[in-house]
């Protein structure tokens, strides 16, 4: 239960006053009882009640002025029943009715004024809070702050955009001393410690323009006013410092501008020193740089090593042609029909080698290739008649099933039939230690899911151990003493750039076993 309080705590008079103050206004609301009780003085002298008020209500709480008020209008009423008791006096009535109306109008003035006072002192201990909060944060934050006066060239601005202009950064070019008369004009009004830290330990009692800490190459100042010429709420930007020892800093300013243009002139400007950030990025930019140098050089180095192994197969077979119509041409008489079939052969194998480069230049070019319809059984069939020579020599049989409902594929030729050469040619070299009679290849043809055809290329061959599979598909990797690698990645490149997929895994019956997905509309990447 709250206590009744009646004297204000909150003194803002000594106490013996107060208390001398407190005894007037009692007596004279005594004084003013006896003369309106038992004197013959007809007027309205209970409302001199309401000086007992005035003078009580700077010592009195809000309950204590009450409690007054109502003692005087007790007092008022006891001294009208004293001098005319039951009977009615209009004038006497009247007299009393206006006294208590003082008396409450002026209690509940009082009362108004004592809320109005607290709610205003309440709201200055909340305005020094906050000042106090305020300038704790700014004094003690490891931002660097400034409160800088906006005020002169906003009028300069606010000037010019009044006479017509439009494009400041136009009329700071026109004017090369508008930009220095700008910043002359932007005093400091205060910075933190980490503000004078960041220049460099300045001096704290006279911070004064930041005309020689900015670089003369800086164009950040002039986006910032720009930003206050286009009424702007706000303003970020990166630019560059000099500190008080002309070391160069790299900074990002952020500026939050007030509704009021009256409040421009202590404008709160935050700095962070990025110089560090964009020393790395700029390092990493070089790396960046450097590192598409080097792969720039890998591309040239794998794409001539690339060329090397495909062109090795159809020069190859250049070669023994050749050698081959050198014989039969050697005969007596020469055999003309062989002689033709191999030249037949090397034009074949020749156009091959030139169709592999040209789909080369059209990688590295990035130009679209020749997208065409393709029957994969007559693919397969073509290959195996490229590489007829090398089977036989091998002694391998190549089988091919295909299936009645295959589709025809919209696809690069050229690279369908390399990858086939490579796969055919990796299982002519793995089943070399399996016995001449067992060698086979099985190439495949079936439908995929509607969208792609599958062709499957199995061997005889002892399969692929885990550590070979794990590492198939990466380039300049390879089991072979006189290998490059290149070959399955090249592979995989290829048909993954069209839309398909390589995959390689073991059969169940031995041997292993790649599969090709190739779409039946290929893509360019």
């Amino acid at each position: 239960m709250h206590s009744l309080v009646l004297v204000n705590p909150e003194r803002r008079l000594p106490a013996r006053f107060e208390l001398g103050v407190l005894v007037c206004a009692f007596l004279l609301a005594a004084l003013i009882f006896y003369l309106d009780t038992y004197t013959d003085i007809h007027s309205a002298l209970a409302t001199l009640y309401v000086i007992t008020l005035l003078l009580s209500a700077e010592t009195l709480t809000e309950k204590g002025t009450m409690l007054v008020t109502g003692i005087c209008i007790s007092l008022a009423a006891v001294s009208y029943l004293a001098a005319h008791g039951l009977q009615t006096d209009l004038a006497a009535t009247l007299r009393l009715a206006v006294a208590v109306a003082a008396m409450l109008i002026t209690c509940a003035l009082i009362i108004r004024n004592q809320r109005a006072r607290l709610n205003l002192v309440k709201f200055n201990a909340a305005l020094q809070s906050s000042e106090e909060r305020y300038r704790t944060i700014f004094e003690q934050s490891r931002v660097a702050l400034w409160e800088r006066d906006y005020s002169q060239v906003r009028a300069m601005l606010m000037a010019l955009k009044a006479n017509g202009v439009k494009d400041l950064g136009a009329h700071a070019r026109e004017n090369p001393d508008f930009l220095e008369r700008c910043i002359v004009s932007v005093p400091t009004v205060a910075a933190n410690a980490a503000a004078l830290e960041l220049l460099g330990h300045v001096g704290n009692s006279n911070p004064g323009s930041m005309r020689r800490y900015i670089a003369q190459d800086d164009a950040t100042f002039l986006d910032l006013i720009a930003a206050i010429f286009n009424n702007e709420t706000h303003f970020e930007g990166k630019g560059s410092i000099l500190t008080s020892d002309g070391t160069s800093k790299f900074v990002l300013l952020t500026v939050g501008f007030p509704e009021d243009p009256a409040n421009f002139n202590r404008v709160i400007v935050g700095m962070f020193d990025i110089t560090e950030r964009e020393l790395a990025q700029k390092a990493l930019f070089e790396a960046q740089a450097e590192l598409a140098l080097a792969s720039r050089a890998a591309t040239v180095g794998a794409l001539s090593a690339s060329l090397a192994h495909e062109l090795n197969q159809p020069l190859g077979a250049l070669v023994v042609n050749a050698q081959t119509l050198q014989r039969w041409l050697d005969r007596d008489p020469p055999d003309l029909a062989a002689v033709s079939r191999s030249a037949e052969r090397i034009a074949r194998d020749s156009q091959r080698a030139s169709d592999i480069i040209q789909s080369a230049r059209s990688m590295l070019g990035n130009r679209p290739p020749d997208i065409e319809p393709v029957s994969l059984a007559d693919l397969v069939t073509e290959t195996r008649a490229l590489m007829e020579s090398e089977l036989v020599r091998n002694g391998v049989i190549v089988e091919i099933a295909e299936a009645s409902d295959a589709p025809t594929v919209n696809a690069v030729r050229i690279e369908l039939q390399q990858v086939l050469i490579n796969l055919i040619t990796n299982s002519l070299h793995a089943m070399a230690e399996t016995p001449e009679a067992m060698r086979r290849i099985s190439v495949t043809i079936e439908p995929g899911d509607g969208q792609s055809v599958i062709i499957k290329v199995l061997d005889t061959g002892p399969g692929l151990s885990p550590d070979v599979l794990k590492n198939l598909f990466k380039p300049f990797c390879t089991t072979k003493p006189t290998g490059l690698g290149m070959g399955l990645a090249i592979c995989r490149s290829m048909l993954e750039a069209r839309g398909g997929t390589l995959s390689a895994g073991n059969h169940t019956d031995g041997g292993a076993l790649f599969e090709m997905i190739v779409p039946m509309e290929a893509t360019h990447e």
